[in-house]
């Protein structure tokens, strides 16, 4: 994104400075004498800042690297000049600042918020697209929860739903495609437990998601395979051999087709579909 620099001159702010040093010195002199706290110069300044001067040096800042001063700036605009122009473009400024620091929350939260003030302006893509950012900065490993990998999915494709025509959109698609395949690879990880656990049933239930779930990810091989595992363990020949047949359909190069082959040939048996079975109606959905 670009940051347009306000047209405003900075020269008044300095004018105000200088005529507030004259001003307040014998206020600041007097202030030595007596029990009152003494007059702080740079607060009053600031608060007295106009909108597009505190917003020029937010965007200095962020340009120069200077984050958690570009924070400060931007927060400034929202606090002093509220429901202006400037604090509009602060708010989704001040989300990708603090995006940028890692501090997620607080970009989510000033996202959020610019989204419920201004849900149909140009910048309410950017914002929605900064939420999906944060949450995808903290997607965690398969072995741990992957709440933050479901709200990357959620939030991303809001931004592809509902701004279909934003430049954020092709990048919002791939960050879903990771975050699916993180969320794959978590039930991947549990139907193994329990597979090793000959817990069949709640095995096949995990699988079973990857299968109809996320069928576009690189976890589908696998997926298929541990299905005729399981089914051929219990005995439900049928669904094994066409868990087989499906996986040999669409990846028959693939090692763990092989694998499964082999396992059926082992009992007299070979990939063969019933078309009746959810696994051959799941397998038309699979997009390699």
């Amino acid at each position: 994104m670009l940051f347009k620099r306000a047209d405003r001159s900075m020269a008044p702010a300095k004018r105000i400075l200088l005529a507030l040093s004259v001003a307040t010195a014998p206020l600041l002199l007097s202030g030595c004498m007596s029990s009152e706290k003494d007059i702080d110069l740079s607060t009053y300044v600031d608060q007295t800042e106009p909108a597009d001067v505190l917003y020029n040096q937010g965007l200095a800042n962020l340009n120069a690297g200077r984050l958690a001063e570009a924070s400060k700036k931007f927060a400034a605009v929202d606090r002093q000049h509220p429901y202006s122009e400037f604090a509009r473009k602060s708010m989704v400024m001040g989300a990708f600042a603090n995006y940028r620091q890692g501090n997620y929350e607080e970009a989510i939260g000033s996202a959020k918020r610019y989204l419920t003030l201004y849900p149909s302006t140009e910048d309410a893509d950017y914002a929605m697209y900064i939420i999906g950012l944060c949450y995808f900065r903290q997607i965690r490993d398969v072995t741990q929860d992957q709440k933050e990998a479901r709200q990357t999915v959620q939030t991303m494709q809001e931004v592809v739903t509902r701004w279909p025509d934003s430049e954020y959109v092709e990048d919002a698609k791939a960050k879903i495609r990771f975050a699916n395949d993180q969320l794959a690879g978590k039930e991947m990880q549990i139907g193994r437990y329990y597979l090793e656990r000959r817990e069949y049933l709640a095995a096949i239930k995990r699988f079973r998601s990857v299968v109809e779930t996320y069928s576009n990810t690189r976890h589908i091989e696998e997926a298929l395979a541990r299905l005729v595992e399981a089914y051929y363990a219990m005995g439900l020949t049928d669904e094994a051999q066409t868990a087989a047949a499906v996986l040999g359909q669409n990846y028959p190069d693939s090692q763990w087709y092989k694998d499964s082959y082999k396992l059926l040939q082992g009992g007299g048996l070979a990939p063969r579909e019933n078309a009746g079975s959810w696994i051959s109606k799941a397998g038309k959905l699979i997009t390699g």
